[in-house]
């Protein structure tokens, strides 16, 4: 070791020598460049927690792995560690969702009070929330109530308030629209930098429809992108060295991504010059990941969408959303140079299916809520009354199902009751009601046990929550039985087009352009449904094909009258539905001036009464199918057809759900199980035929 620390010595010394005389030389030495500085920066992402904060499942009563922010704490603090430079963000959908949620509204907030939600949040140092269009379900003095008590700013750009004057150029936004921060990092040759980091959130135009009775005259809400153009050159023009664009916002269409007023509206985002990165949410779904695989200008590997680095992290806390950008100095300005983009699941699922944890809790948040949840269990175990049937949803994108009846039945009640004596209480009452828990998207292993499981017996409110998922309104609209007919054409998109001439495999179910929650089954009517003709409407309700006709054998029975044809396309109804769909405006017959009842109450309370009054009359709720709805069997199959749908297989430990003995039990049409799917679904064959 000596030798070789004097042969180095001895070379340094002749180095310096040979660099003295190469300065004093006529020729400069060329001073090596010094290495340039970079920043890593991280970016994560919680979004669509929907008050999910305890890994709890409160319909079920058991631990649940594949949910809660107790759980997405721990892959925080593990990404966290990672790195040296990292900042946490939410998107919204916060305190709507959960029965916790349920809960503190039901009892509503106080000041003072804490919500459960910014207990747990207010230990893991957000940076800044974005607002979701779930956030305004209780009204703006809820929601200010609770976000007040939060330890980190909210931003919404696109939101104003309702000044009324007709002036656009005046209007003043309702929150802070978006918030630059300095951020002392350290770069990557150890020294620390300042820069300044810009947020920017959006939300839905579409709130000013879904929760029309709490935002009327008082706010209004702009397009996003429209918002975008405005906000982000005044951004970077304070200093902004990146800039997180916060979207309360699916990825929405890639062919026409300037239309206005669009509810999903990402990829026309991520187009917006300036926006260095997209932390998004809304659609539930999971990016980067295969299902976006085959869209142009998105690559699913690196995680970006037209080159902007891009997330969104599922739903209920079942992913952490992790964005890694990095930094150079261009023309003096800190610019992003690269980036990657990454969903860390806190579960997975082993090759038997069975679901295995990827993290434990965060007990620090199990503690900062104990009180709130203990309540919540006290809260869902109220009992409302009883069923001689099973209410299960395992069935209920093939055929009429229990568990959406039983919303129709108590949905025309109401509304009945409620025009009686009015100038429309000699209108007949019809209902529109679809199934909320159908298997999710179909796009993760969790959305294979998303299903309505209420088994017969003792009910309390937790199950009227399982049959109903959100805090809607009733609302009823009247319009035309063509108004119907129409609804149903756009409900039909749910199936995909069954093509009588092959033999392969053909799967009935759109998961990919339909949402379950779209796929309305108006009760009080009877028709069919032809799988084997083009879809009329796409899943917005745009019009697909004007001639395709997919709703057949429609009809009303009118006191043993049947009403069919010209004189059904121009009588006159009332339906029953809830405030998202009856504002919407999206189906045909639905919009404000088809509102003839807008009531206080929630669809899930009007219910849990129901259900209350029908045991209290009769002994018991009877929850059956009435089957006004059915597939029409083909009778042109040119080869023996192969068609399929996806349902769960669940079973519990108690014997008292199994998914296999209830479809063998109640189907309507021969089925046959096949196998499991790569999300875990049972894959059934099911013969549309004529025999």
């Amino acid at each position: 070791m000596k030798i070789i620390n004097k042969t180095l010595l001895a070379t340094a010394v002749a180095s310096s020598f040979l660099v003295s005389g190469c300065m004093n030389s006529d020729k400069k030495a060329e001073t090596p460049e010094a290495p340039s500085a970079q920043i890593s920066l991280r970016v994560l992402e919680t979004s669509d927690l929907h008050a999910n904060v305890m890994d709890f499942n409160y319909i079920s009563g058991k631990e649940d792995i594949t949910i809660g922010l107790a759980r997405t704490a721990s892959l925080v603090h593990e990404a966290r560690m990672e790195v040296t430079n990292s900042v946490l963000v939410d998107n919204g959908d916060l305190i709507q969702g959960s029965a916790m949620g349920d809960y503190m509204a039901s009892v509503g907030l106080v000041y003072g009070e804490t919500h459960p939600v910014y207990k747990a949040m207010n230990t893991l140092d957000y940076v800044v929330g974005n607002i979701g269009n779930h956030e305004f379900n209780y009204g703006l003095e809820f929601l200010e109530e609770a976000t007040n008590d939060a330890n980190f700013p909210y931003i919404n750009a696109n939101v104003y308030i309702d000044d009324a004057d007709g002036n656009d150029t005046n209007d003043v936004n309702y929150f802070k629209p978006y918030l630059i921060q300095e951020k002392t990092v350290i770069d990557s040759l150890g020294n620390e930098q300042t820069i300044k980091i810009g947020y920017i959130g959006f939300v839905p135009p579409q709130i000013m429809q879904w929760d029309k009775a709490n935002l009327t005259g008082k706010v209004i809400a702009k397009d996003i992108i429209e918002t975008a153009n405005k906000f982000v050159p005044q951004m970077k023009a304070e200093g902004a060295d990146v800039i997180v664009a916060i979207p309360h916002s699916g990825i929405g269409s890639t062919e026409t991504p300037a239309d206005m007023d669009a509810e999903n509206a990402t990829f026309a985002l991520s187009l917006v010059d300036g926006i260095d990165a997209i932390t998004f949410g809304h659609s539930h779904s999971v990016f980067p990941s295969s299902q976006f695989a085959d869209i142009e200008n998105i690559d699913v590997e690196k995680g970006t969408i037209n080159g902007v680095a891009s997330v969104m992290p599922g739903r209920w806390g079942d992913n952490l959303g992790v964005v890694d950008l990095v930094l150079e100095q261009v023309d003096g300005n800190w610019t992003v140079v690269d980036s990657s983009s990454d969903s860390r699941p806190i579960y997975t699922k082993n090759e038997q299916g069975d679901k295995v944890e990827l993290v434990s809790a965060d007990h620090v948040i199990h503690r900062a809520v104990e009180n709130e949840h203990l309540a919540t269990l006290e809260y869902v175990n109220a009992p409302i009354g009883q069923a001689d049937a099973d209410m299960f949803s395992f069935l209920t994108l093939v055929q009429d199902d229990p568990s959406v009846q039983i919303v129709s039945d108590a949905q025309i009640d109401y509304v009945e009751t409620q025009l009686d004596g009015t100038e429309f209480g000699d209108i007949p009452v019809l209902s529109a009601a679809a199934p909320f828990k159908a298997g999710g998207r179909h796009s993760a292993v969790s959305d294979s046990e998303q299903y309505v499981m209420v088994p017969r017996g003792d009910l309390t409110y937790k199950n009227a929550t399982d049959l109903y998922l959100y805090p809607n309104t009733v609302v009823a609209v009247k319009l035309t039985g063509a108004d119907v007919k129409e609804w149903l054409e756009c409900s039909a998109n749910m199936f995909n087009q069954v093509d009588v001439t092959s033999a392969e495999p053909q799967y009935l179910i759109n998961w990919t352009d339909h949402r379950t929650y779209n796929f309305d089954v108006i009760d009080g009517v009877d028709y069919e449904i032809d799988v084997t003709q083009p879809t009329r409407y796409d899943g917005d309700c745009g019009l697909q094909d004007a001639n395709a006709e997919r709703i057949v054998n429609l009809s009303y029975n009118d006191n043993g009258t049947i009403i069919t044809g010209e004189e059904f396309l121009t009588k006159e109804f009332i339906v029953a539905s809830n405030n998202y769909r009856a504002f919407g405006g999206k189906f045909a017959g639905t919009g404000p001036e088809y509102v003839v009842l807008e009531a206080p109450d929630e669809n899930r309370q009007v219910l849990s009464n129901y259900i209350t009054a029908q045991t209290e009359a009769n002994g018991v709720v009877s929850p059956s199918a009435d089957n006004n709805w059915k597939l029409k069997l083909i009778d042109n199959a040119q080869v023996t057809l192969d068609i399929r749908f996806e349902t769960s297989e669940y079973k519990d430990a108690d014997g008292l759900i199994d998914a296999d003995a209830f479809i063998e039990d109640n189907k309507q049409y021969p089925m046959t199980k096949i196998e499991k799917d790569e999300f875990g679904f049972a894959v059934y064959g099911v013969d549309l035929t004529v025999k």
